[in-house]
């Protein structure tokens, strides 16, 4: 099933096809320019990206793979590369825009609802480092379970543990962070059945508390743009040790082995058919 059986009521300009209808979103256009600044040379994007790969390939889909909120395409790209047919559906213009210079093939502006998507029609959806921007989590997760097929996939990762908390978390919109088994009830009372959850970036926990966490509790790097300049600088970090944890922590999904601690949760999860909370 191709593209084309869902873009039917859709207008293409210049390699995107956008909806007729424009939900307002509350994330800038400035949030996908700085990430886009930021991803190609990022040890973090670099290694999620890896990760996220290699979980879809081992639960890959039966058609295909929707990357909701997937911003500049950075992922979606890494699916396609990797022989996952992907479809972007970012509300971002600019997000869109990015996406169509990395060349990626099926681009759609618009939010899931205003895609005007049949219920139940979805074969796979991704939702990577979406989820902690929505304030009503299970909302969107009784959302996605709608579109799914049976049986249908979803792919969520997330930053994890509440307790590393910190200004950066608020500068990026984010209303909560999580647990793998708290990510994990919320999946299942939505509907779903979970394959396999694990944390990445199993090193970051200890800096992140001490570098942000803990400045924040003291009132330190309130300035946005300085905290901004921080960050990018620690995503331009390449310390070849991590390297040997990054393909550890690679190697362990690959033999479909949890990860037992981490700055980052990643899940996939089946929908089934049973009574969900609302």
């Amino acid at each position: 099933m191709g593209i084309e059986l869902y873009t039917k009521e859709f207008t293409q300009r210049d390699g995107i096809w956008y909806s007729d209808k424009k939900t307002e979103i509350f994330y800038p256009d400035e949030g996908n320019e700085g990430c886009y600044q930021l991803e190609q040379g990022s040890f973090w994007f670099r290694h999620r990206n890896d990760c996220i790969v290699e979980l879809v390939k081992q639960y890959r889909p039966n058609g295909l793979f929707f990357d909701v909120g997937g911003g500049n395409g950075y992922v979606a790209k890494a699916l396609e590369e990797a022989g996952i047919e992907t479809v972007l559906i970012e509300p971002g213009e600019k997000g869109c825009l990015n996406a169509k210079k990395r060349h990626l093939k099926n681009i759609i502006c618009a939010t899931i609802e205003d895609t005007g998507f049949k219920k139940e029609s979805m074969p796979a959806i991704g939702m990577f480092d979406v989820l902690e921007h929505m304030k009503d989590d299970i909302a969107v997760l009784n959302t996605m379970h709608d579109y799914l097929v049976k049986d249908g996939l979803i792919f969520i990762s997330v930053p994890a543990y509440r307790i590393l908390w910190s200004k950066e978390d608020e500068l990026a919109g984010h209303f909560n962070r999580y647990t793998t088994g708290s990510l994990s009830d919320k999946l299942k009372g939505a509907g779903f059945e979970v394959l396999f959850a694990t944390y990445m970036f199993s090193v970051l926990p200890v800096p992140i508390f001490f570098l942000r966490t803990i400045s924040s509790k003291l009132g330190m790097d309130n300035n946005k743009e300085g905290m901004v300049d921080k960050f990018s600088n620690h995503h331009k970090k390449n310390i070849p040790a991590m390297n040997k944890i990054w393909a550890w922590e690679l190697n362990r999904i690959k033999k479909n082995k949890t990860i037992p601690f981490g700055g980052s949760c990643l899940v996939v999860a089946k929908k089934v058919l049973k009574p969900r909370n609302t």
